[in-house]
């Protein structure tokens, strides 16, 4: 599997936490920034160009997280194809991927710590979506998506 991952000054030290667990579980990641928590970044640059690798299919997954993960998450959803879902816990994490079939996971460095992330991150990565009757569900936000 392939992620993208991106936050903004206000995600940067959680993200590289998630780096490091991502380097551990041998999952290959590309970073699109940014790098250091005294640069201001606007969220909505790096929450969009994670989302529109992802949606070209560059990448199989991505993760963003920003102060809350609210900002990066609503910007991501304004991308076609991407169902970017805000966890901040292993339950809606589980559920978003088998019942939304998420592929962007939005996180906020200031309302978790990194052990509940790394369960998050872990849970949202190796769970599968269930498809059938969730399926009919997921077919029709693509088709409000595309008019």
């Amino acid at each position: 599997m392939k992620v993208a991952i991106g936050s903004d000054h206000g995600g940067v030290n959680l993200k590289q936490k998630i780096k490091e667990l991502l380097v551990s579980k041998g999952v290959d990641f590309q970073d699109f920034g940014t790098e250091s928590a005294d640069q201001p970044v606007d969220y909505p640059d790096v929450a969009l160009a994670v989302s529109r690798a992802v949606a070209a299919g560059q990448f199989e997954r991505g993760i963003l997280i920003c102060g809350t993960g609210i900002g990066v998450s609503i910007a991501a959803n304004k991308v076609r194809g991407i169902r970017a879902a805000l966890c901040h816990d292993v339950f809606s994490a589980c559920a978003t991927r088998e019942h939304n079939d998420s592929n962007v996971l939005c996180l906020g460095e200031r309302v978790i710590g990194p052990g509940l992330a790394a369960m998050i991150v872990n849970i949202w990565l190796t769970t599968d979506f269930a498809g059938g009757r969730h399926a009919v569900r997921v077919d029709k936000i693509t088709a409000c998506e595309n008019g």
